[in-house]
C-alpha cells in the first residue's frame, strides 16, 4: 500500500475501511430484512516489533487511531520521534517504526489499568500520576452555544444510522464539527482525534469534545491530555470521571439532548443566555 509523507516526514499508511457490513437477519415475522452491522477488527499495535496492544476497532481511521494512542498513553511525546506507521489488514496489525527507539516503554507495559471504555479500553504506566502537569485554560461556555452544536451534531452519526452498536466522538470549535469519527469504543474514537489533532498541529484550548458516551475517568483524562476544556456528552458520568474534571478543570455537561442538559461540573462558567420560560408556579 502506497505510504502518505507528513512532515517531519513520517509515512502513514492510508488503510481505512468500510466502517459497516452487509448482513441478513429475521424480524418477528419471520422474514429475511437485509441491513447492515458495525465491522469491528483487531489491530495489534508493534513499536519498533514490541507487542504493545490490540485494539477492537471499525478501522475508519486506524493511522489516526494509532498515533491518538500513543500520545494519550504518553508512549511517545513528538511525531519527530516516529518514521512510519503503517498499517496491514492481511496481518490486522500497525507496524510502528520509531527513529531511535523509546526510552520507558517496558516500565510503562508493566502498569496497566483496564477501564471501563467499550470493550474494554486500557490505561499504561504513570498516566494518574502525570496529572499534576495538565494546565487547561477557564472559559465561559454559553448555553445558546450547546444548543446550536447539538444541532449540528444531531446529522453525523452515520455508521449508528446505518449499523448501530458504535460511539460518537467530534471535535468542536464554536458550532462548526471539525472533525467527527465513530467507533466500536468512545476510547478509540477520542484517540483517533487526538491523533488528528496531533498531524494537523490544532489546540485544544478553544475547542470542545462531544461524545455519545459517558463520561469515565478516561475520557476526562484524554480529553485534558488533549488540552480541551470542555466536554459535552449525551450519556451519564461516572464518579470517577466528576472527580478528575473537578481536579483538572474540565466543564463536564452530560445528558446533553435536544435542548436538555446536566452541567457536573464548571456550572459556574457557564452563561445561560437561552433559558425556556419557566411556567408559573414552577
Amino acid at each position: 500500500m502506497e505510504a502518505r509523507v507528513y512532515t517531519p516526514s513520517l509515512q502513514l499508511t492510508d488503510a481505512g475501511l468500510d466502517a459497516a457490513a452487509p448482513v441478513t437477519a429475521m424480524d418477528e415475522n419471520g422474514r429475511l430484512r437485509q441491513g447492515m452491522v458495525a465491522a469491528e477488527r483487531p489491530l495489534t499495535l508493534y513499536l519498533d516489533k514490541r507487542e504493545l496492544v490490540t485494539l477492537m476497532t471499525l478501522g475508519s481511521h486506524p493511522e489516526w487511531l494509532v498515533l491518538g494512542w500513543l500520545r494519550n498513553q504518553r508512549m511517545v511525546h513528538s511525531l519527530e520521534e516516529l518514521a512510519a506507521v503503517q498499517v496491514d489488514w492481511e496481518t490486522e496489525s500497525a507496524a510502528i517504526t520509531s527513529r531511535r527507539g523509546v526510552a520507558g516503554v517496558e516500565k510503562r507495559l508493566e502498569r496497566r489499568t483496564v477501564t471501563t471504555g467499550c470493550g474494554q479500553g486500557t490505561v499504561f504506566g504513570d498516566l494518574l500520576e502525570d496529572l499534576e502537569s495538565i494546565s487547561l485554560p477557564r472559559v465561559r461556555l454559553r448555553q445558546s452555544r450547546i444548543y446550536r452544536l447539538l444541532a449540528a451534531l444531531s446529522h453525523h452519526n452515520e455508521i449508528y444510522r446505518r449499523a448501530g452498536a458504535v460511539h460518537g466522538c467530534a471535535l468542536c470549535c464554536e458550532e462548526e464539527i471539525l472533525c467527527f469519527v465513530e467507533d466500536v469504543g468512545r476510547h478509540n474514537a477520542v484517540d483517533a482525534i487526538a491523533g488528528h489533532m496531533w498531524l494537523e498541529g490544532i489546540e485544544g484550548g478553544d475547542k470542545i469534545f462531544y461524545t455519545t458516551g459517558r463520561l469515565t475517568s478516561e475520557m476526562v483524562i484524554k480529553v485534558a491530555q488533549m488540552g480541551i476544556p470542555v466536554l459535552l456528552s449525551r450519556s451519564g458520568v461516572t464518579q470517577m470521571g466528576l472527580e478528575l474534571a473537578r481536579k483538572l478543570g474540565v466543564i463536564l455537561v452530560a445528558r446533553a439532548k435536544g435542548r436538555h442538559f446536566l452541567v457536573y461540573h464548571g456550572a459556574d462558567q457557564l452563561v445561560l443566555d437561552a433559558r425556556d420560560a419557566l411556567p408559573a408556579g414552577a
